[in-house]
C-alpha cells in the first residue's frame, strides 16, 4: 500500500493550492480517507476528512469555509482544495487513510493505519 501526496508549494496569502493523494495498493471507496498537518515545533492536526463511501465530509475549525476534500474515485486520488490560504496553513500536509476508523475518532492521528510522505505548503504574507 502506497500513498501519493502531491500539490505543495510556496504561494502568496489569499491564494489557492491543490493537494492531491493517489493510493496504489488500496481502494480509496473502502476507505475513510483525511488530510493532516504538522508545523515546525507542533503537533499532528487534523485538517479535514471524508468517510468511507464519501458519506460526509469534516473540517477543522479553522479550515472551514476555506477548504474542500473531494475524491476522485476513477483516479483512486483524494484532494484538498485549499482556498484563502493564511500564513498559518503552512506546514507540511499529509494524507491518511483507514478502514476502520470511526467517527469518534476521525481527528485522531493514532486511528489511520496508512500514510503518504508528506507534502510542504508554504504561504507568504
Amino acid at each position: 500500500v502506497q500513498l501519493q501526496a502531491s500539490g505543495g508549494g510556496l504561494v502568496q496569502a489569499g491564494n489557492s493550492l491543490r493537494l492531491s493523494c493517489t493510493a496504489s495498493g488500496l481502494d480509496y471507496r473502502a476507505y475513510t480517507v483525511a488530510w493532516f498537518r504538522q508545523a515546525p515545533g507542533q503537533e499532528r492536526e487534523f485538517v479535514a476528512g471524508s468517510r468511507r463511501g464519501g458519506t460526509s465530509n469534516h473540517y477543522t475549525d479553522s479550515v472551514k469555509g476555506r477548504f474542500a476534500i473531494s475524491r476522485d474515485n476513477s483516479k483512486n486520488t483524494v484532494i484538498l482544495q485549499m482556498d484563502s490560504l493564511k500564513p498559518e496553513d503552512t506546514a507540511v500536509y499529509y494524507c491518511a487513510a483507514s478502514r476502520t476508523v470511526i467517527l469518534s475518532s476521525l481527528t485522531r492521528a493514532q486511528a489511520y493505519d496508512h500514510w503518504g510522505q508528506g507534502t510542504l505548503v508554504t504561504v507568504s504574507s
